[in-house]
């Protein structure tokens, strides 16, 4: 309960004061604003822009990695020679630092020696080579590329340790059934493993509301905003232009945003669970 108070409650309502307020780092008595900051939050076109990239990374950035992950574990699940090689090789970039990653992929989607443009060129598609990080059509997903390969290997552990509870039975009468593998996995191995399923996707799916570190690091939410999300939005705001109110304020409605679905997610896994138990 303490460390509730003191690392959650406490902050939160700090940012609500802050939130009241119009306080740009500086001034010692700042003016009391109300609900001000929310009002131009709605207003400011930027806000939704930022929203809706947050929105296509919380779909591509939750989907792909579930889908890779549990493909990847699926493969390392029946495997019998060099999973333990292909777990470690999967599984090292999401220990990577986020710096790591963003440093290493900047290399790749460089338009002139970035290896992605001198793959194409090489197999003749040098018409597809563009600066990647440099093109608003392009930013974000190039972006979302690399975040969606740093989050598999964490997907695919999670997938793995709870594929090592799956009735073996079930797949042997299943398989006896005459039943492919797709509906093997769709009918038999999902349905047993779905409270983790559940998890994972809260964890991706929430990260997807608050991500800032990969964007900031390979783009600064450019070129002209075009891969802009609500965190790198606050943090500019916050840090940049000295708004720290109006910062705080963003900061608060990917709270809102974030926090009912993470709980609507936690209570569906927990009925799942429970009627796993009970079964």
């Amino acid at each position: 309960m303490v460390l509730t108070v003191v690392f959650f409650v406490v902050p939160l309502l700090s940012s609500v004061y802050y939130s009241l307020i119009d306080y740009d780092g500086i001034s010692a008595t700042p003016a009391f604003v109300g609900l001000g900051n929310f009002v131009e939050l709605f207003s400011d076109p930027e806000v939704w822009h930022a929203l809706g990239n947050n929105l296509i990374w919380i779909v591509l950035g939750t989907a792909a990695p579930l889908i890779l992950g549990l493909a990847f574990a699926l493969l390392l699940w029946t495997a019998r020679r060099g999973s333990r090689f292909y777990r470690l090789a999967l599984f090292f970039p999401y220990v990577m630092p986020g710096v790591a990653i963003g440093i290493t992929w900047g290399w790749i989607y460089d338009p002139i020696d970035g290896w992605l443009n001198v793959g194409l060129r090489a197999i003749g598609l040098g018409g597809l080579a563009t600066g990647w990080l440099g093109q608003p059509d392009t930013a974000l997903i190039a972006v979302l590329v690399t975040a969606i390969w740093g989050a598999c290997g964490f997907v695919m552990v999670i997938f793995l340790s709870a594929l090592q509870n799956v009735d073996q039975e079930l797949i042997d009468a299943a398989r006896l059934d005459r039943a492919n593998a797709l509906q093997r996995v769709q009918h038999v191995v999902v349905p047993q493993i779905m409270p983790v399923f559940i998890m994972v996707t809260t964890v991706t799916l929430v990260g997807g509301f608050s991500v800032f570190d990969i964007i900031f690091i390979m783009t600064q939410a450019g070129p002209a905003n075009a891969s802009n999300v609500l965190g790198t939005y606050a943090f500019t705001n916050a840090f940049q232009l000295n708004r720290i109110s109006y910062g705080t304020a963003i900061a608060l409605l990917i709270t809102a945003l974030s926090i009912p679905c993470a709980v609507l997610l936690n209570r569906l896994q927990r009925r799942l669970s429970i009627e796993g138990m009970g079964s």
